[in-house]
């Protein structure tokens, strides 16, 4: 954390522990919608539906049973996540994926677009895909949370990360980014926890699962050209392309596990529907981009800022463990031994997901420079989700 990047311009600044975090931050009620915020008020980032917009509309009087503080807890946690994953899919986009009036905001860098199309030529497509649905998932349910009279969750306040300066960015959201993406450390352990028929992180937490790619797993790394100078070395171009492809999967199969496991929370039946109609899409493009990132090619690179090497070895090999094609999800045991083994997301325990979840993400550095006050609003949010306890547990 001591290396200067584009993203945090010259600092050294660290994360404060979340166990220690208290307090909340009060929520704002700035008022956009989606497409007015993505056609004309860029400079804030993908914000949030504040409770002005809403009140009076018919989705405001649509229904006027309030939600119980739980129910309420469960949806605006992963409103909060979704915030997140659209502020880091935007940036995705703006480089690497198709700007159209659906997604708009920048204008494209042709080396890192034709480096991620290395991994799959639709690459440019799937990115402004899934960049598109995190909008209407945390769009959709800050909305759905103001109609009961609940809360929205509201990041507005933090929208203060670098970001990059590379040419294809918006540059009226340099400086106002929620999430650092030159600094990750990602964790491909998902990939061989996926093809392991003997494990399942539910019944073994303390199994270690081998990483995929095991350099990306300490130091860090950046999944985006920091300034153009990171465009000209095409070998150092394509290992961060594939760095992006790898952390493209590893966000998205912490949604694949967090929707079910809150949705076994609930009690309200739209908040049960709404957790169990978001997850399965989270899914779709986990599996997606798990399939993409095999086709990596592999190759050893050094960050010329930083110094740090990464290899991503070729993973067309015949160890079921490793690959590449095996992206279906193997059979491994569930809720018990004795039972057969059987396909499934893994993990679903509910016991502290929402903390674990946000605990993956900050080691993961997404949030590298963030304020203390964002982690804790973002503490306060997930104990409020782990705390919820419905019928069904």
């Amino acid at each position: 954390m001591n290396n200067s990047t584009a993203n945090d311009s010259g600092t050294s600044e660290t994360h404060p522990p979340l166990d220690n975090m208290k307090g909340r931050v009060k929520a704002r009620k700035d008022s956009i919608s989606r497409r007015s915020f993505l056609g004309k008020s860029l400079a804030v980032g993908a914000g949030t539906i504040g409770v002005g917009l809403l009140r009076g509309s018919p989705i405001a009087t649509a229904s006027r049973d309030r939600l119980t503080p739980p129910d309420a807890a469960l949806l605006r946690f992963p409103a909060a996540l979704e915030l997140l994953e659209a502020d880091f899919w935007i940036q995705y986009n703006e480089l690497g994926g198709i700007q159209d009036p659906e997604v708009p905001g920048g204008t494209g860098n042709p080396a890192y677009h034709d480096a991620l199309g290395v991994l799959d030529e639709d690459m440019d497509q799937y990115i402004h895909d899934n960049t598109d649905d995190e909008i209407t998932h945390h769009t959709f349910l800050n909305a759905y949370l103001v109609s009961k009279g609940s809360a929205p969750a509201n990041l507005d306040p933090f929208r203060t990360l670098m970001g990059s300066i590379a040419t294809g960015v918006n540059p009226a959201l340099i400086g106002h980014r929620l999430t650092n993406l030159t600094q990750l450390t990602v964790d491909t352990s998902w990939w061989t926890r996926y093809r392991d028929d003997s494990h399942n992180p539910d019944l073994d937490p303390d199994h270690v699962f081998p990483q995929a790619v095991p350099t990306l797993g300490v130091n860090q790394h950046t999944a985006i050209p920091r300034t153009d100078a990171d465009t000209t070395d095409p070998n150092f171009l394509q290992a961060i392309a594939n760095t992006a492809g790898f952390h493209f999967p590893t966000i998205e199969q912490g949604g694949n596990s967090l929707y079910p496991s809150l949705a076994l929370r609930a009690i309200h039946p739209d908040v049960l529907r709404i957790l169990l109609s978001i997850g399965p899409t989270e899914t779709m493009h986990f599996q997606t981009w798990s399939d993409k990132a095999g086709n990596a090619p592999p190759l050893t690179a050094v960050d010329p800022v930083t110094g740090v090497s990464v290899t991503f070895p070729d993973l067309d090999v015949t160890d079921p463990l490793l690959k590449k094609n095996l992206i279906m999800p193997e059979p491994c045991p569930f809720l018990d031994r004795s039972l057969p083994i059987v396909s499934i997301i893994r993990p679903t325990n509910t016991e502290g997901v929402a903390m674990g979840a946000l605990t993956f993400l900050t080691n993961m550095g997404l949030f590298r420079g963030q304020s203390t006050a964002f982690f804790a609003y973002m503490t306060q949010l997930a104990q409020d989700a782990d705390h919820a306890r419905g019928r069904r547990i």
